[in-house]
């Protein structure tokens, strides 16, 4: 079980702290062996045509916070990505009837002198302007690969401009070039609102927490029959219910790679109880994520009504949609909880997964609970899945596995990835919203969001053959992972 240090203004990377990789091929089995013996290695890949950030995963957390301001400090260039967070965020006002505004998010604008000089008297400017301009109730401050390089102290800034400023100045560390697994950046941010935002207890409270991105608020029915309140946390949250989330009974999470780390540090710091059965996707997973949650909160024999009266209400359904997607196969692209999250939907609709491209992998959760693990979940109740392979976004590699097992429809987490499948004409489907095809329902939703797909592949048919690909013929005949280093596990395609 990870340790969380808050006197450390910086978390640990995932690497370090869990053994996380992003490169290895094999089968789901042998992969979940190797992380429970200890044996897990990372895969090098001596050629890489991508890779994610941690910087933009700990800044996507914090943007969305209402009543905070967010100094990126950083070349201008690192910013690149605000007018996306800001789409996001006035999207997630829209679906929950908030006012419309734009995020506050600034840049020092790092250039070649400070990297020479140093940019502390930027950054201290820069907050002091932030603060004249929006008056927020907090600043956070994350660092960049620029920042970290020529070593500014933006601990002792922060601390310093938070007794001159009185409110919260927080540094956040997740300069991109210190790790490869980019969800290191949930944990940064994470890590920072826990050190300097929530506060002891005061009372325990019938709220929840909810670790979600800034999808649909699918638990308030759920948590409002058993008597709790759900409270979504980060985006869309005040400084203010920040604070107070020491005080909740319960913490879930939507996806364990987002939320490791803080549901371990709610547990670990203020005796928060974590719920770490594997997210609810499809019927088993279900079952032991919601008698989970009824054990936490004491509402046991109401789960087991909940249970009775959903199956009566899904199972018929999902065996007429087992009839129809018979014989059809599949192949899956996300990051590593969803991606087993999926694996579990597609098994239990009857599907056949072809293989799996995840983008990394957690062989342990910071709460040291192997239960908590979707994977082996997936590989103990549907079997082993071949050609499993933990693939940090690298195109290359996903177009030339497709191109040899044309799986009937590829699933897929993250918007980058799905052009691949339609230029070789497979129908394929993006899902960004996680609560989608979460509980009972989801398997529902999932399943007719895929007949759909199936019966429109039109467009793609038409796609891939006036489109073209950026990789020879030499290469498509090639092994996907020919610039795999050791440490790997061969199955073979």
């Amino acid at each position: 079980m990870s340790k969380i240090n808050l006197k450390a203004p910086e978390v640990q990377v995932r690497e370090v702290r869990l053994g996380s990789i992003t490169a290895f091929k094999g089968t789901a089995k042998e992969l979940v062996k190797l992380g429970r013996s200890g044996k897990l290695k990372d895969g090098t890949r001596s050629f890489s045509q991508c890779m994610g950030c941690s910087s933009g995963n700990a800044f996507c957390q914090l943007a969305m916070i209402k009543d905070a301001a967010i100094i990126n400090h950083a070349p201008v260039g690192c910013s690149g990505d605000f007018f996306g967070f800001n789409f996001v965020y006035r999207v997630g006002q829209m679906d929950r009837e908030l006012p419309s505004v734009n995020g506050r998010y600034f840049s020092t604008n790092l250039e070649e002198k400070d990297t020479i000089f140093g940019g502390i008297n930027k950054l201290e400017g820069t907050i002091r302007e932030v603060y004249k301009r929006v008056k927020p109730n907090a600043i956070f401050i994350t660092t960049s690969c620029a920042s970290g390089i020529i070593g500014d102290d933006v601990e002792a800034t922060t601390n310093k401009l938070s007794e001159e400023l009185k409110i919260p100045v927080v540094s956040c560390f997740c300069e991109g070039f210190k790790s490869k697994i980019w969800t290191t950046g949930f944990d940064s941010a994470y890590h920072s609102i826990v050190r300097k935002i929530v506060k002891p207890p005061k009372n325990k409270s019938n709220k929840v927490n909810i670790i979600n991105f800034w999808g649909s608020h699918i638990f308030d029915g759920l948590l409002n029959k058993l008597g709790y309140e759900a409270k979504y946390i980060v985006p869309f949250s005040t400084i203010k219910e920040l604070e107070n989330i020491s005080e909740s009974a319960a913490t879930i999470q939507i996806c364990t790679t987002l939320g490791t780390y803080l549901g371990a540090a709610l547990e670990q710091i203020y005796g928060v109880p974590e719920i770490k059965s594997p997210p609810a996707y499809g019927i088993e997973g279900t079952d032991n994520w919601i008698r989970e949650l009824g054990r936490v909160l004491d509402r046991e024999e109401q789960i087991e009504d909940i249970i009775k009266s959903e199956h009566e209400r899904v199972i018929p359904k999902l065996q007429e949609y087992r009839e129809k997607l018979k014989g059809k196969t599949a192949y899956i692209t996300a990051g590593a909880a969803h991606g087993h999250a999926i694996i579990a939907l597609l098994r239990e609709l009857g599907l056949d997964v072809q293989g799996a491209a995840i983008f990394h992998h957690d062989p342990v959760f910071d709460n040291g609970d192997a239960e908590s693990d979707a994977l082996a979940h997936d590989v103990r109740t549907y079997g082993d899945i071949h050609n499993y392979n933990v693939c940090n976004k690298q195109a290359y590699e996903l177009v030339n596995i497709l191109n040899r097992v044309k799986p009937d429809i590829m699933i897929a987490r993250h918007g980058g990835m799905t052009i691949w499948g339609a230029k070789l004409g497979i129908p394929t489907l993006l899902i960004g919203d996680e609560q989608f095809s979460f509980g009972y329902q989801g398997v529902l939703n999932y399943a007719e969001r895929i007949l759909e797909t199936l019966d429109n592949k039109e467009f793609v048919t038409n796609l891939a053959k006036h489109s073209s690909m950026p990789y020879t013929k030499w290469w498509l005949e090639q092994d996907p992972f020919t610039f795999l280093g050791r440490y790997t596990h061969v199955k073979n395609y």
